[in-house]
């Protein structure tokens, strides 16, 4: 997968999860400074718990909400296994998609289709249901998680990569400081170790918003 590849697909995936409500997203991440200050805080955030599955909890239908959002995710893979590919993964038990499988076909099959909601958005709709339905986050702690994240990526090598940032009440992803003309070579050798180190920091959902 080409430096372009990746950044196209890292920019559609972001558009899949816009209408997630904690996060106002642009079209690409990035453009956040890149400063180590300390955790900021949100005032405003959401009073749910967000566990390291991603699965938030509201008062007295936490686990209900997680069921729905299951089951509109699978509706979901269904209709891009009918429409784009048999072999498109199921989501994880927490009802987000797994984007390092999603990556994989992707790459195998050189289509960015894959990384969106099918051609023409042929699975639009059931996104869109999926996304309505994802359980409350706690933007707080997406946002440290975030900026854990972008720390790690930086300490493995990758000095450009910036932080997150808090913007009224919501998350702004970080990455590359360019989107538009990407300054960190995301298919690098170096890139893909620290991605690989760094993981694990990132809370399940924010698979590759930054």
């Amino acid at each position: 997968m080409t430096q372009k590849t990746r950044s196209r697909s890292r920019a559609a995936r972001l558009a899949l999860l816009i209408a997630v409500p904690a996060f106002a997203l642009t079209t690409a991440c990035g453009g956040a400074e890149s400063s180590d200050e300390g955790v900021a805080s949100v005032s405003n955030a959401p009073s749910t718990d967000q566990t390291k599955d991603g699965a938030g909890s509201s008062k007295g239908g936490g686990a209900q909400g997680k069921s729905a959002f299951y089951d509109a995710q699978m509706k979901f893979v269904q209709c891009m296994r009918k429409k784009i590919t048999k072999d498109y993964p199921e989501p994880k038990l927490s009802g987000h998609l797994d984007w390092t499988k999603i990556n994989q076909l992707q790459e195998e099959m050189g289509n960015d289709d894959i990384a969106k909601a099918g051609r023409a958005g042929a699975c639009a709709p059931e996104m869109q249901k999926a996304m309505s339905l994802e359980p409350p986050r706690d933007t707080q702690k997406d946002y440290e998680s975030m900026l854990a994240h972008a720390k790690c990526m930086r300490a493995h090598g990758v000095s450009k990569f910036t932080n997150p940032k808090l913007q009224d009440g919501n998350v702004l992803p970080g990455g590359d400081p360019n989107p538009a003309s990407p300054e960190i070579k995301q298919d690098s050798p170096a890139y893909k170790q620290a991605e690989q180190a760094c993981k694990d920091k990132l809370l399940d959902g924010l698979d590759g918003m930054q």
